[in-house]
């Protein structure tokens, strides 16, 4: 089989298990079986005649030949998609950035910068999907994105190992606050102490990333009580203003807390500092410079 007989169906399955990270994610955003997926990518593969998928415990990761025939397929998909809107009258997507964000840039930077530019530049189209670092990373890599808002915790590793490296811009660097219902002991004070924080009661979500409670402070010399579980921030900080329990915050997120929530620094152990980074594969067009640069400005005014 040659590669030029490869299908569409191929290609875009291919396409969802390089952005997905896994079979099972791609086959459920696809709405086929795992073993579909299997089938399509031992396709693809044998017409490539070479592997392009290495399946590994924390995910799939592509061969040298994967992101070739990733780099390609986008660009068949993209092209396919076009023409079907042409086709359908639905106006072209020229100048149109695709903005991936994690939930605490999507709280007020986003909102800003995104104002911003409907007042500058009216013609610009930004679309925009909310997601983890993980998930964001591997959606640039597969050209679903075009430019991406990412956070990033100490040690500050690049967000991941693949070739080329991301270009990365840190946007701003702010320490990590702890939410604390308003009338618990602790938001008696002005921070808290990090010796305080054992045997408390803590709201959290789980994490791919860095953190791997999201909500936990880190760095705890126990094993902490998760007395509820939350993906989403504003519930976390909501289940604190009722008294169920503490919770990390980002500075960008401080803003919002609901009445019944203090929001305070933590001292006595390592500083915990989080970065927002903007990434990008490089060479970006202009649509996707002017965005970046208003979403740079939205950064530096928020400080």
């Amino acid at each position: 089989m040659d590669f030029e007989d490869v299908s569409l169906t191929a290609l875009r399955v291919f396409h969802a298990v390089a952005e997905h990270g896994t079979f099972t994610a791609a086959a459920a955003a696809l709405g086929y079986t795992q073993s579909a997926v299997s089938r399509q990518i031992a396709t693809i593969e044998r017409a490539a005649g070479t592997q392009l998928v290495q399946r590994r415990r924390e995910g799939v990761r592509l061969t040298a030949a994967g992101r070739t025939v990733l780099r390609h397929a986008t660009v068949v998909l993209d092209e396919i998609e076009a023409t079907g809107r042409e086709l359908s009258g639905l106006p072209t997507v020229a100048g149109t950035v695709r903005l991936g964000w994690i939930p605490s840039a999507g709280a007020f930077l986003l909102p800003r910068a995104l104002t911003e530019l409907s007042r500058t530049d009216p013609g610009l189209r930004v679309v925009s999907r909310e997601g983890t670092t993980p998930v964001l990373v591997r959606a640039l890599r597969a050209g679903s994105v075009d430019l991406v808002l990412l956070g990033s915790a100490p040690p500050f590793r690049p967000p991941d190992a693949e070739t080329p490296p991301l270009v990365l811009e840190t946007l701003a660097e702010r320490a990590l606050l702890l939410a604390v219902p308003a009338t618990h002991p602790l938001a008696r004070g002005d921070f808290v102490d990090v010796a305080d924080l054992r045997g408390q009661r803590w709201i959290a979500g789980p994490s791919s990333g860095e953190d791997r409670l999201m909500g936990v402070w880190p760095g705890l010399d126990e094993r902490p009580e998760i007395a509820h579980s939350a993906r989403d921030w504003f519930a976390k900080l909501h289940l604190v203003a009722a008294g169920l329990g503490l919770t990390t915050v980002s500075a960008a997120l401080a803003p919002a807390a609901p009445d019944g929530v203090r929001i305070l620094p933590v001292r006595g152990g390592p500083q915990e500092q989080r970065r927002l980074l903007l990434a990008h594969l490089g060479r970006p067009t202009s649509s996707i410079t002017r965005v970046a640069a208003a979403l740079r400005a939205a950064a530096l005014a928020a400080t």
